[in-house]
This record gives C-alpha cells, structure tokens and sequence, in this order.
C-alpha cells in the first residue's frame, strides 16, 4: 500500500465547481433542495411540535443545516481541521435531533455524513467518521439488522463510488491543465523559434550585403591611397551603392521568403552566380524545396560567394547543385590564383565583415538536420551544404 494512503486527500481537483459539468451541479443543487425540504416537512409536518418547541427545532434545524454547509464547504477546501471539528458539530446535531425526536433529521445528518466523508476526507479519519455516524443509526434504529446492515452498506459503496468518481474527475482535470500547459509552451516556443528564425535571416541578408559593401568600399579605399584612377575608384563606389540597394531587395525577399513566396533555388542561383560571374551546373531531378531548405541553399550559396570576393578576389569559382534522393546538396568551390597579385588580393579585404559567416551557415544546417563543410580542397576552398529536402 502506498505511503501515507490513510493520511492522503483525494484529489482536490475533482472537487472543484469547475471540474464538475453543468448538469451535475443543477441536479447536486436539486437533490439538495430535495432532502432539505423532506427533512422540514418531515419533521413539522406531523404537528409533533408546538409553542417553544417548535421554535426550538427550527432553530436546532437551522444549525444543523448550517453545520452540515460549512462541512461541506471545509472537506470541499481540504481545510483539515475545520472539516474534524464541523464533522463533530453535524455528528453532534444528529444526536440531538434524535433526542429530540426529529428522526429523519438524524438519521439524514448521520447518512450525509458519512457519505461525505468517504468522499472528501482522507481515507483513515473518513473510516472514522462513517464509522461512528453509521454505528449511530444502528444503534437507535428501530428497523432489522438485515435492513441495517443493508443501509450502511449501500451507502459506504456510495461513498466508495463517488470517491473514485471524484479521483477519476481530479486525474482528467489534471490531465487537462497539463495538455493546456503543454500547448502554452508549444505556442511559446514556436513563438521564439519563428522570431530565431526571423532575425537569423535578418542577419545573414545584413551580413551579406553589409559585408559586401565593406570589400568594396575597401579596395575603394586602396585603391585611393595607391593613387589608382578615379573611374576606376568609382566603380568601386557605385558597386558598393548597388549592393546596398541589393541588400534591401534582399530584405523584402526573406520577408516574402518566410511567408513561403520567393522564386526558385535554381533561377536564384542562376541570377547569383551571373552577378558575380561564377559557373554555375545542376545534376539531378529538379524539385520545389521546402522553405526552411531553399532559405539555408540561397544564404549558404551567397556566404560562399561573398567569402571568395573577399578572401580570393579573381579567382575562379563554381557552384553545383544536387538534387538526392532525400536531401539536396550545394557544393561552392574556388580555384585561387597564387600568382594573382592586386588589389583586393588575400589580406588586404579578409579583415572586412563580422567573421560569423561559417558559424552562422553550419548553425542553419544542423537546426535543420543537415551538415556543412568548409576547408581547403584541392588548392582551393570548398563549401559544402547538405540538407534534407
């Protein structure tokens, strides 16, 4: 037997006017109207009182409907000694009714109460109380044993049953509020989880594009401390003057993007490496991906690129992309030219931009259950992407 199953209360959420359906709080009420006006009529209606005795039982009445409403309310509350002491007062109140000849009264007093008991009140104390309230009944009753024993019996499988009726309401109403806490936290955290999302692809269009205006504007800059000619410098600024337009173009894209309307992974990538004059294939069957698997192939493809402009400018670049069978894959290679030596060359631009561009790449693969690699390869640098699709 479970630790502390004689001191436990049953569960206090099947208690609660809450926990209880509509119809079963109108028939509790009606049944109690019920038994308080066949307790009234039985008890005055056969002029067994007159004078100051009747004045004496509807004050005795009055008490031990107050008595038995405040138990009521005490066991409701598990408020532990107000519900011993208010079950002594209604034990107490029977047996005056009974001395004062209003029989029914008791024997209804003795009856609620131990009901009651079994019901509300922890296992050991409502054994007690049912106990003494039925041992009561049995011993002023005028009728059979067998009509007793039949009585206290009917009522404490009563009792039983409801007790367990009332666990079973506390059990689902538990449940319950747990499934309601459960679906607050989900909606929280898909809350958090599409504001992430939103800055991250916030950040990598501002990243991109911030990071491409620095190369610009940094070989803008060499260029004018080595007296390069002014045409030359110019382009430089308008270039980085488009890439700040081009960052806001962006911006609306990833927008439009995380609603599920942006242009294909291929027409993208073909629009890309046109700008910035890489060569471009594609293997496999093409397909529509997934939002979350376009958005990482597009960021992915246009951090590469950036990374070659700034750590390899003029170098030759490539970019595939495979459609698997369950995944999609973007391979980003370069081809350095050691002997390059110009402006812009390895160095001399590597310092612009924040630096997270890899951590940032290979963080959008895993949230989405994919790799990333990137490292030398044959002579080069390779980006590797691959995500399921």
């Amino acid at each position: 037997m479970a630790e502390g199953y004689w001191t436990r209360w049953p569960a206090h959420e099947g208690l609660r006017h809450d926990a209880e359906s509509r119809p079963r709080r109108i028939l509790t009420a009606l049944g109690r109207l019920v038994v308080l006006v066949s307790v009234c009529w039985g008890t005055f209606a056969g002029g067994r009182y007159s004078g100051w005795a009747m004045v004496a039982g509807a004050v005795g009445l009055v008490a031990a409907v107050g008595l038995a409403a405040g138990y009521l309310h005490a066991s409701r509350e598990q408020w532990a000694t107000r519900s011993y002491l208010l079950a002594a007062g209604v034990f107490v109140a029977a047996w005056l009714a009974n001395w004062g000849k209003a029989y029914l009264l008791s024997d209804v007093l003795w009856y609620g109460l131990a009901v009651t008991a079994l019901i509300r009140l922890p296992v050991g104390p409502a054994l007690i109380v049912a106990g003494a309230s039925l041992g009561s009944y049995a011993a002023v009753s005028w009728a059979s044993w067998l009509s007793i024993t039949a009585t206290a019996g009917g009522l404490v499988l009563l009792g039983h049953l409801l007790r367990l009726d009332t666990e079973a309401r506390g059990t689902a109403r538990r449940l319950l509020d747990r499934e309601r806490a459960a679906r607050a936290a989900e909606a929280e955290s898909a809350a958090l989880a599409e504001r992430a999302r939103i800055a991250r692809e916030i950040h990598d269009v501002l990243a991109h594009s911030l990071s491409a205006q620095l190369v610009h504007l940094e070989a803008a800059r060499l260029m004018l401390d080595s007296g390069t000619d002014r045409e030359r410098v110019r382009e430089r600024v308008v270039a980085a003057r488009r890439m700040a337009q081009d960052g806001l173009a962006e911006t609306r894209q990833a927008l439009s993007a995380l609603r599920g309307e942006f242009t294909p992974v291929g027409e993208f990538l073909v629009e890309l490496t046109g700008v910035e004059r890489a060569a471009f294939g594609v293997s496999g069957t093409p397909r529509p991906l997934a939002a979350e698997a376009g958005l990482a192939v597009r960021r992915t493809a246009q951090e590469a690129l950036t990374n070659v402009r700034k750590h390899a400018p003029g170098a030759r670049c490539t970019v595939e992309l495979r459609y698997l069978t369950d995944e999609v894959e973007l391979e980003v290679r370069d081809q350095r030219d050691q002997r390059a030596g110009r402006a812009g060359a390895p160095g001399e631009l590597a310092a612009s931009g924040g630096g997270y561009g890899l951590l940032g790449m290979r963080e959008r693969a895993e949230l989405l259950g994919g790799t990333l690699l990137a490292g030398p390869h044959e002579g080069g640098w390779r980006v590797l992407l691959r995500v399921p699709a």
